[in-house]
């Protein structure tokens, strides 16, 4: 059985309460490893670590550019090396489908690869200025923040770890890193690939342990320059709260309750099948899933009929076998999901199919769901308005474009949404007027390295991926360079 420590200062330890907590195969509830329990003492040291390779040591720091990419580009090297043993990790500890944790890999792989190349490039301005206090200069230069402490949730283990990494490091940041306590196994793989690769001792720290106790603790922390999160709205606000006391950069990706709006013009078996991949995949686990169907009247029954068939012909099982749906992450999340369906049944809304726990043959004592789809849904019952993060779709209708555009935003979160229409022009017009940081014409879901990640209103702060994920991990400094020097005589009149 794997027992996962801490990594701190170049080096494996126990926590210091030396205690330990068991993880669990979401696929069957038996025991997958044990996980050292951290507190406020264990973010002492890790910070204190990365503090001193910062801004001591200064060896990650203080790499130039190429030497930084070809070291980075080693790591994504020895991470595809791996490619095989960090999906099979994902998919046991997280209950994802192996050939979706395949894909996870590959992008975070290419995560590394992207800042690795990305960071060779030229940044900074050159800007003209008056002249009033002489002939002057001014440019600006980038420069990393410092220590940045870094939080990821459990629905992508090893992707959303990377989405922080890999810019964070890239910038030449010193980082402490905390993986959600459901799934910390590729996790605790990637910083023994780090270890491997000779990453500078105090650059990368590892800190396994409960949000409520380390992730306050890394949020609240003096010596943290920043701090990044991906998970819940209610904890990104607590996030925040702690991070007042150093004024310390955040960067929050938090939850979403995503409109898919569906005009009557659009394909049936394509607007299906993006439906299907907007709320099943990952089992529905995904911030920006979309888990509001916005759909034209007119078109709605032959919808809804499809989309049924297909849900109930989903298959359900263990993740190594490559079902369509996995478990749930864990029991806990399981129960969430079916409360939020009890709910739905006792305010009206009318149950298509799924709506329960998932018990045949070896899935008897996994956390599955069915694939469940309620119609008939208002904008005042729960499932339409808080996010469920499982596989479960709402269904609402409009008959004018302007009903569609007032209910797609009649939500406090803005992380995405999507429209489907063979007209492009009003494919155009209404996801601008769609409030919300991603949003996808005619498909749902793809994402991309080098495109930016975020949401509007409760769905965030800042955004990840693309040049812009570099930079929020980066200070940027103006410099301004008198050319004449000398006495200006301001007061004179």
């Amino acid at each position: 059985m794997k027992v996962c420590k801490n990594y701190i200062d170049g080096q494996w330890m126990e926590s210091v309460s030396g205690q330990y907590t068991d993880t669990y195969n979401p696929a069957n509830g038996t025991v997958l490893a044990k996980m050292a329990v951290s507190g406020e003492e264990d973010v002492d040291l890790a910070v204190a670590a990365a503090k001193r390779s910062f801004y001591e040591t200064r060896e990650w720091r203080d790499m130039d550019s190429q030497t930084r990419g070809d070291f980075i580009l080693n790591l994504a090297d020895r991470m595809d090396a791996c490619r095989d043993e960090l999906a099979y990790l994902d998919a046991v500890d997280m209950g994802k489908p192996l050939r979706e944790a395949e894909g996870d890999v590959d992008d975070a792989i290419h995560c590394f690869r992207y800042y690795a190349g990305l960071i060779k490039a030229p940044y900074g301005g050159v800007y003209d200025v008056n002249e009033g206090f002489g002939k002057m200069h001014s440019y600006t230069v980038h420069e990393p923040v410092g220590v940045c402490g870094l939080i990821t949730p459990w629905n992508y283990p090893l992707l959303m770890g990377a989405w922080k990494m890999a810019p964070a490091l890239a910038a030449g940041n010193s980082i402490v890193f905390k993986p959600s306590s459901n799934c910390v196994l590729s996790s605790v793989r990637l910083f023994e690939i780090f270890e491997e690769a000779g990453m500078p001792k105090g650059s990368v720290n590892l800190v396994l342990g409960p949000g409520s106790t380390v992730g306050n603790a890394i949020a609240s922390h003096p010596d943290v320059s920043m701090v990044t999160f991906t998970g819940s709205t209610a904890v990104g606000q607590s996030i925040m709260r702690s991070a007042a006391g150093n004024v310390k950069k955040i960067g929050l990706e938090l939850g979403g309750k995503s409109p898919n709006v569906i005009f009557a013009d659009t394909d049936l078996e394509g607007a299906v099948e993006w439906a299907m991949i907007g709320i099943f995949l990952n089992q529905g686990e995904v911030c920006s899933a979309g888990s509001r169907i916005i759909i034209e009247e007119s078109f709605h029954d032959a919808f809804v009929e499809r989309l049924a068939q297909r849900a109930n012909a989903i298959t359900i099982g263990d993740p190594l076998e490559n079902p369509d749906m996995g478990p749930l992450v864990s029991e806990e999340q399981m129960n969430k999901v079916l409360g939020y369906i009890r709910k739905g049944i006792d305010e009206g809304a009318k149950l298509v199919c799924g709506g329960e726990r998932y018990t045949e043959g070896a899935c008897a004592n996994g956390y599955f769901v069915r694939p469940t789809i309620f119609d008939g849904c208002t904008s005042d019952m729960t499932i339409v308005r808080e996010e469920i993060f499982g596989p479960v779709v709402t269904i609402q209708t409009f008959r004018t474009e302007e009903e569609a555009i007032a209910l797609a935003n009649d939500t406090e979160y803005g992380l995405a949404g999507a429209v489907f229409t063979s007209d492009l022009t009003r494919a155009m017009r209404v996801i601008r007027e769609i409030r919300a940081g991603i949003t996808w014409i005619n498909c749902y879901n793809p994402t991309f390295n080098e495109a930016p990640w975020g949401g509007y209103k409760k769905s965030g702060i800042g955004r990840e991926l693309g040049i812009h994920g570099l930079e929020e991990y980066q200070e940027i400094k103006q410099i301004n360079i008198n050319l004449t020097p000398g006495v200006v005589g301001w007061y004179e009149h």
